[in-house]
């Protein structure tokens, strides 16, 4: 039998319902696959060892009796350290949270129990979500497993790490400008956001609330259909949840794109994209095309606007959402001669610099004076630019673009640059602003090695389209690599 943990999600469905292995078994195969990895990758924060024991038990106790509950029945997951479980440590990968046991699940979380997942471990991120190379941790970095001296990318780069290793079959992050994309190109599997309020944001450790939006990190688009309907569906606890009926996403998994219309957007490809990246996407645009899709090449003027915009809303929302921690109610608490001194060695101390910065620059946007000519002006633009998808998908069922300008840098090459940093999230940024869903999808590899991924972006409630063609684009590229065991070793 093949190493478990290189299993699909899929496949090891089919195998658990049939019986070729039990939850409890593949459990065991993560976690030695864990064992091997972590030292190097440190994609974990926290590795729940009897919680997930008892998820095996009883996932396969409900499989003896005929009863699977959902796609993930007894399937290993790993979820960012920002969503919250109930009595396992959630930090956000902050000094803030250090401790924090939640008395409650988040509502994909209970989901996940529901739906029979066995819930293996947190992962580490970007403090508080904010970064792209989870370099930003209060917990130490986390490593590609491509090139451990390279970053997975972020914020969810511990959840991308962990797919990619096999130390997860699946997992869940976060993706407020990129953070599931990202990181899921960089370390060459499937990641995707979904429409903003198909998935709650109930028990979501808010960074930018208009943003966020949880989504699965997977080694097929298959996998990623099979996550998203888990954890999709109205919850009346998030009053920012779509309330209709979730959309059929597989009916078209293996329709092909013959007869549908593939948008390239001008500003999201060519210049600033790394020459070997901007030659894959090429390539698969012109594979797209001789499988019949319509290529349609257009432009979304206001996209040029989109970074500057985001750094201003996501900053001004994050200065709001995080004044909740003050060293009065959870977390973190240092002593001061009187409540407002407590409060500021609190934050001194338990904020890393790159949420310090951003909670400044939010604070800044917000002030008196500078409310319109800052948030209030980048509201204005993240109109235009849903005023733009709207009319490019007049034109086109998807629009496609890469994911990241760049594969995976090295680890420390942009911490003393922020603006290099942020420009990570440029193609990914503009779905969050509008709202729409995207996916990204390995679709090969550069001169060292590392992965390249190739977005594809719908509109509103477009994910069936979406899906199917992220499907084609995976059957074109035939990307099949893993990264295993931390090394440089790998299986075509």
């Amino acid at each position: 039998m093949s190493d478990l943990a290189d299993f699909t999600v899929t496949a090891a469905a089919a195998g658990l319902r049939s019986g070729d292995f039990s939850s409890v078994e593949l459990l065991e195969a993560v976690h030695k696959r864990a064992a091997m990895t972590e030292a190097n990758l440190h994609a974990y924060l926290t590795i729940d060892r009897d919680g997930a024991a008892r998820g095996a038990v009883a996932a396969d106790s409900a499989l003896k009796k005929g009863t699977a509950h959902g796609p993930l029945h007894g399937i290993p997951v790993a979820l960012k350290d920002n969503m919250v479980t109930r009595g396992l440590e959630t930090t956000a990968s902050s000094k803030i949270l250090s401790g924090y046991l939640p008395p409650y699940d988040g509502t994909a979380v209970t989901r996940l129990r529901e739906g029979g997942a066995v819930i293996f471990g947190k992962t580490n991120l970007d403090e508080f979500a904010m970064g792209s190379s989870t370099e930003n941790s209060a917990y130490g970095p986390s490593r590609n497993p491509w090139d451990p001296e390279r970053v997975p990318g972020g914020s969810s780069g511990g959840s991308a790490a962990a797919v990619a290793a096999g130390s997860a079959l699946v997992g869940f992050g976060s993706d407020t400008g990129g953070s599931i994309r990202q990181p899921a190109a960089l370390c060459g599997i499937v990641g995707m956001k979904p429409t903003y309020g198909l998935v709650s944001r109930y028990g979501l450790i808010a960074f930018a609330s208009s943003l966020d939006q949880i989504g699965p990190l997977t080694r097929t688009v298959e996998d990623s259909v099979a996550a998203l309907e888990v954890v999709g569906g109205h919850d009346p606890a998030d009053s920012t949840s779509y309330p209709g009926a979730v959309p059929d996403y597989r009916s078209g998994l293996k329709s092909g794109v013959a007869g549908l219309r593939v948008g390239v957007v001008a500003e999201l490809n060519g210049a600033g994209i790394d020459p070997a990246v901007q030659a894959a996407v090429d390539q698969t645009v012109a594979q797209l095309e001789e499988a019949g899709a319509t290529i349609v090449e257009l432009s979304l003027p206001s996209i040029e606007y989109a970074l500057s915009a985001y750094y201003l809303i996501a900053p001004a929302e994050c200065s709001a959402n995080l004044a909740r921690f003050d060293g009065v109610r959870y977390g973190l608490r240092r002593l001061g001669e009187n409540v407002e001194e407590m409060m500021s060695n609190t934050r001194a101390d338990g904020f890393g610099p790159e949420v310090t910065r951003r909670i400044l620059l939010g604070t800044y946007a917000l002030s008196a004076g500078y409310y319109d000519a800052f948030y209030g002006q980048a509201q204005r633009v993240r109109t235009l630019i849903i005023q733009d998808f709207q009319a490019a998908y007049q034109q086109a069922d998807v629009l496609v673009s890469p994911t990241s300008p760049t594969t995976a840098f090295k680890l420390g090459d942009r911490t003393q640059d922020p603006l290099s940093m942020y420009l990570s999230d440029v193609c990914t940024i503009p779905s969050n602003m509008s709202g729409d869903p995207a996916i990204s999808v390995p679709i090969g590899v550069d001169a060292d090695g590392m992965p390249i991924g190739f977005q594809v972006m719908a509109p509103a409630l477009g994910e069936p389209v979406m899906f199917r063609v992220a499907a084609e684009v995976e059957r074109q590229a035939g990307f099949t690599v893993r990264a295993r065991h931390a090394s440089s070793e790998v299986v075509t």
